[in-house]
C-alpha cells in the first residue's frame, strides 16, 4: 500500500456522541434566557457563575481532540458540552444544598474495593493502583477527586430515591403483568400488499410525476487517470522520484492547471465517462469519484494507485424507466409506499375503533395463526418492542406488530393466563428490587422537574460565540 511508504491519509471523524447521564438536561429550555453581557462568564445558574476558564478546563478534561471540536462547531458541539458542564454544576449545587460528604476513609475503602487493583487472591495492590494512574496519565489527587465526585453524585440520587419500598401487591402485580401467558391470533399482512409484479408502468409514472423533485437522479461527466510508479516513471518501486511527481500534480491542481494538460505532460492515458450515476454494482473507482463530486478536481489514493480526476458536469434528471436498475429501484420504492399506506390505513381504523372482530375474521378466513407468548421477554416470534406493546393491551385489542425481519402482522390479544409467584422465592426478591427501582426512577423524574423550577440558567451568548470563534 502507498500509505506504508508515505502518509497521504486524511483523518476522518466518524462521529461523536456527548451523553449527559445524570440529568436529562434540555440545553435551550432551562428557564433562562440568552444574555449579551459578562465577557468572563459563559453561564450563570442562579447566583453561581461558570467562567470561560472553567469551561475551557472542562473542554480539556473531556479529552475530545481539537480537530473534532473544530469540525463540529456548526453541529453545536460547544453548546452540548456546555450543557454537560451546567448539568454537573447543578448536581454540585444540590450536593452542597443537602450537605452530603464523603470521608477520606470511605474514599480509601472504595479504592481498595476496586477489583482492577487486586491480585489473584483478591488483595489490594498499591503497585497496580499506581500503574493504573501512570497508564491513564492521572495523578492520585485528580483520580481521587473524580472518584469522590462520582460517589457524591451516587449518594445524592440514593438520598433522593430513599424510602422507595413497594407494597407486596404492587410487586405481585408487576410479576403478573410481565409473566402472564398471552394467547395471540395474528395474520401476516404480506398477502394483502400489492405485489411488485402487479405494479404497472402507469403506477410508476404517476409516482414519478408526484415526486419528481425528490426522485431526480444525479449524473456526472468526468475524466480520470490511474497513476502508479509503472506508468509514471517506468518502475514498480514507490521511490522519491515518484512522490516528487505526485507532489507536482498536487501543485498543478492547486494552480488550476487543466486536467488534459497534466495528463499530456505525464504521458499517461485517461478515461472519459459521461452520464454516470451511482450504482452499487458500478466500478469502484468511478463510484468513489461520484462520492467525491463536491470536490471537482483532485487526487486520491486507491489501493496501490493514485487517481487523478476532473468532473466536468453534474446534472439531475427525471428517472428513466428504460434503465433497468432505475426501474427496479423505483418499483421497490412504490412497493414500500403501498405497504406503508396499507398499514397506516389499517392502523387508523384500529385507533378510531372502526375495526372490529368481524373485520378481523373476514380478513383472516384461513390465514389466522395462533401463538402463545410466555412472558414480556418472549421474542421468539415477534420483535421485543412489539411484545411489550402486546402486553400493554387489554383482551380483544388489535394492533400491528413486526418481527425481527420487519414482516408486519395484524394481531389480536385473544386471552391470557395469570401466573402467581411464591413470596419466599428468589424470584420474588428479584421483583422487589425491580419494583423499587421503577418507583425510584419515577421519583428521580419528578426530581428533574423540580430542578427545572429551582435553578434559573442564564447563557451569555456573546461569550459562547467568542469561545466557538477561538476554535476556528
Amino acid at each position: 500500500m502507498i500509505s506504508s511508504f508515505r502518509n497521504f491519509a486524511k483523518t476522518k471523524f466518524a462521529g461523536i456522541l456527548v451523553f449527559i447521564i445524570i440529568i436529562p438536561f434540555v440545553f435551550w429550555g432551562m428557564g433562562g434566557m440568552f444574555s449579551s453581557g459578562n465577557t468572563n462568564n459563559v453561564a450563570k445558574i442562579n447566583n453561581t457563575t461558570i467562567s470561560t476558564q472553567e469551561f475551557f478546563d472542562y473542554l480539556n478534561n473531556s479529552k475530545i481532540p481539537m480537530r473534532t471540536l473544530k469540525e463540529n462547531l456548526d453541529k453545536n458541539i460547544i453548546e452540548e458540552l456546555l450543557g454537560g458542564l451546567i448539568s454537573n454544576t447543578m448536581i454540585d449545587l444540590e450536593i452542597q444544598d443537602f450537605n452530603l460528604i464523603i470521608s477520606e476513609l470511605t474514599l480509601l475503602k472504595r479504592i481498595k474495593e476496586n477489583k482492577n487493583f487486586h491480585d489473584e487472591k483478591g488483595n489490594f495492590q498499591r503497585i497496580k493502583y499506581e500503574k493504573f494512574l501512570l497508564e491513564n496519565s492521572l495523578s492520585a489527587p485528580g483520580f481521587e477527586l473524580r472518584l469522590k465526585n462520582r460517589e457524591l453524585q451516587k449518594n445524592l440520587f440514593d438520598y433522593i430515591g430513599a424510602g422507595t419500598i413497594s407494597p407486596e401487591f404492587l410487586i405481585k402485580k408487576l410479576y403478573e403483568e410481565e409473566n402472564k401467558k398471552l394467547e395471540i391470533d395474528f395474520i401476516s399482512l404480506d398477502n394483502f400488499y400489492k405485489k411488485k409484479e402487479e405494479i404497472t408502468d402507469a403506477d410508476l409514472l404517476n409516482f414519478i410525476n408526484d415526486n419528481n423533485d425528490q426522485l431526480k437522479v444525479e449524473y456526472i461527466d468526468f475524466s480520470y487517470a490511474i497513476i502508479n510508479p509503472k506508468n509514471l516513471i517506468g518502475v514498480d518501486d514507490f521511490n522519491q522520484s515518484f512522490f516528487d511527481k505526485i507532489d507536482q500534480i498536487e501543485i498543478d491542481i492547486s494552480n488550476e492547471v487543466e486536467f488534459n494538460t497534466i495528463i499530456s505532460n505525464l504521458n499517461i492515458q485517461s478515461k472519459n465517462i459521461t452520464n454516470f450515476r451511482f450504482s452499487p454494482e458500478g466500478d469502484e473507482i468511478e463510484k468513489k469519484i461520484f462520492e467525491l463530486k463536491d470536490n471537482k478536481f483532485d487526487l486520491f489514493e486507491n489501493k496501490n494507485d493514485f487517481i487523478l480526476y476532473k468532473i466536468t458536469n453534474i446534472s439531475k434528471k427525471t428517472p428513466d424507466l428504460n434503465d433497468n436498475q432505475i426501474r427496479k429501484e423505483i418499483t421497490e420504492i412504490v412497493s414500500q409506499k403501498n405497504k406503508y399506506d396499507y398499514n397506516k390505513d389499517l392502523l387508523d381504523k384500529i385507533t378510531n375503533k372502526e375495526f372490529v372482530n368481524s373485520d378481523f375474521l373476514e380478513m383472516g378466513k384461513d390465514k389466522i395463526q395462533t401463538t402463545k407468548l410466555n412472558s414480556i421477554k418472549d421474542n421468539k416470534k415477534f420483535e421485543i418492542n412489539a411484545v411489550e406493546i402486546l402486553y400493554s393491551l387489554p383482551i380483544n385489542s388489535f394492533t400491528l406488530i413486526n418481527d425481527d425481519k420487519d414482516n408486519i402482522y395484524l394481531a389480536k390479544v385473544k386471552n391470557y393466563e395469570k401466573q402467581s409467584i411464591d413470596m419466599n422465592s428468589d424470584k420474588f426478591d428479584e421483583y422487589i428490587k425491580k419494583e423499587n427501582s421503577n418507583n425510584k426512577n419515577t421519583l428521580l423524574k419528578s426530581y428533574d422537574l423540580l430542578l427545572n423550577n429551582k435553578y434559573e440558567v442564564t447563557l451569555y451568548q456573546k461569550t459562547i460565540d467568542r469561545v466557538k470563534y477561538s476554535f476556528k
